[in-house]
C-alpha cells in the first residue's frame, strides 16, 4: 500500500470522492470536491483504485463535524461530514449525471431537489443485527458487526426501542427490526415528511379525468390509497402478499389489490382496459424493471406513467427504452435519506 496526494474532482454515485492519479481514477470515501487530500491506496484494479483517507491537507468550506461518533466506521452513512446544502446539491447533480451517461438523455428536464425537513431523527425504522454479544449495524465494507447504542439519523421512539433490546439479559443472534408503533407491518417509507411530500408530488402528475390506476410495486397501497379521489377504480399489484393482504385490509369497493408476478398481472391489466383513461404508477425495487415490465408499458403504453425509483442507475437503464414511446416531463429527485447517499426519484412520462 501506498500514501498519495490527491485532488478530489467529484462525488460518485454511491458516495465516494472520485480523484485521478496518472490517468486512473481513484475512490475516496469522505471526501468533497475541491479538496486537497492525503490518501492510502488499499485496492488496485487496472481500471481504478480505492483508497482510504488519510487526512484533509484543504478541506472544503462545505466540510462539517459529523453528528454521529459511529460515522465512517458504521455502514450506513456516507455524507454526515458535508452541509445539508451541499448534500442536496451533490445528489441533484448525481441524478443528472447518471441519466444522461447510462440514459443518454441528453436534454434530463430536472426539477428542484425536494429536502428533508429533519436531517437527523427522521427514520421510523431500523434494522439492527445481534451476533455474539454485539448490537448494531455492520461495518463498512464489511460483514462484521458495530456496537451500536444509539443511531442519530433515527428518531426518538426507535432509540428507545434500541436500548430496550441493548438491556435485554441475552440478545439472541439475529436481525431485530425496531420501529415507531403504527400500522401493519409492511414495506413503508421510512421518512415520513418526505414520503409525504412524494405523493403530494404524484398527486399533480395525475391528469384530470381518470378512470383507473395501476400501481405496480403497490405495497400496502401507499399511493393506491392516496388517490382515491382522483380514479373510478384502482388495481393494485405486488409479489407480497402480507403487503396485499394489509392493501385489502380496509378496501374500498373502488380498490382491487392482486398479489402475483407483476410481469404477468401488469400486461393483463393493460390489455383489459385499453381504452380507458389509465394512470401506471410503478415503484419498483432496487434491481428496476424488469425486461418484461419494460416492454409490456412500452407495449401497452397508458396515457401517464409514473416511475418511482431509489436507484438512479437502473432507472436511467429503464428510461433509456421507455422514451421510445413516452416523453419524459419532469425528473424530480428527492431526499428520504439525509446523510446516506441514497437517492429517491420521481419520473413523469406521458405516451407520445
Amino acid at each position: 500500500m501506498r500514501t498519495v496526494d490527491l485532488k478530489i474532482e467529484d462525488v460518485a454515485f454511491g458516495g465516494k470522492g472520485v480523484a485521478r492519479e496518472k490517468g486512473k481514477a481513484v475512490f475516496v470515501p469522505f471526501t468533497i470536491e475541491g479538496e486537497l487530500v492525503s490518501a492510502e491506496i488499499v485496492r488496485e484494479k487496472k481500471q481504478f483504485a480505492e483508497a482510504e483517507l488519510v487526512n484533509v491537507r484543504e478541506p472544503s468550506p462545505d466540510r462539517v463535524q459529523p453528528q454521529c461518533p459511529y460515522f465512517g466506521h458504521c455502514g450506513g452513512c456516507a455524507y454526515q461530514h458535508i452541509t445539508y446544502e451541499h448534500q442536496l446539491a451533490i445528489k441533484w447533480r448525481q441524478v443528472r449525471d447518471v441519466l444522461q451517461r447510462i440514459g443518454k438523455l441528453k436534454d434530463v428536464p430536472m426539477r428542484p431537489i425536494i429536502p428533508s425537513p429533519e436531517q437527523y431523527g427522521y427514520r421510523n425504522r431500523i434494522t439492527v443485527h445481534a451476533r455474539e454479544g454485539v448490537v448494531g449495524f455492520f461495518r463498512r465494507d464489511s460483514n462484521r458487526l458495530i456496537d451500536i447504542e444509539s443511531c442519530p439519523i433515527s428518531r426518538d421512539e426507535v432509540n428507545r426501542a434500541l436500548a430496550e433490546l441493548r438491556a435485554q439479559p441475552q440478545v439472541h443472534d439475529g436481525h431485530y427490526t425496531l420501529r415507531v408503533p403504527s400500522g401493519p407491518r409492511v414495506f413503508s417509507q421510512t421518512n415520513e415528511a418526505v414520503a409525504n411530500a412524494l405523493h403530494h408530488l404524484i398527486s399533480q402528475f395525475i391528469p384530470a379525468a381518470q378512470e383507473l390506476l395501476i400501481d405496480a410495486y403497490c405495497g400496502a397501497g401507499f399511493f393506491a390509497k392516496g388517490s382515491l379521489d382522483k380514479f373510478v377504480r384502482i388495481i393494485g399489484i405486488d409479489w407480497d402478499k402480507f403487503a396485499i393482504a394489509a392493501a385489502q385490509k380496509h378496501a374500498t369497493a373502488k380498490e382491487t389489490y392482486i398479489a402475483g408476478d407483476i410481469d404477468l398481472e401488469l400486461g393483463r391489466g393493460l390489455q383489459k382496459t385499453a381504452l380507458l383513461k389509465t394512470t401506471v404508477i410503478v415503484d419498483p425495487p432496487a434491481t428496476g424493471l424488469s425486461p418484461n415490465v419494460r416492454k409490456t408499458l412500452v407495449d401497452l403504453a397508458s396515457a401517464t406513467l409514473i416511475y418511482v425509483s431509489c436507484n438512479p442507475a437502473t432507472l436511467a437503464r429503464d428510461l433509456k427504452e421507455l422514451q421510445n414511446k413516452f416523453t419524459i416531463n419532469s425528473v424530480t429527485p428527492l431526499d428520504m435519506f439525509p446523510q446516506t447517499a441514497e437517492i429517491e426519484v420521481a419520473v413523469h412520462l406521458q405516451a407520445t
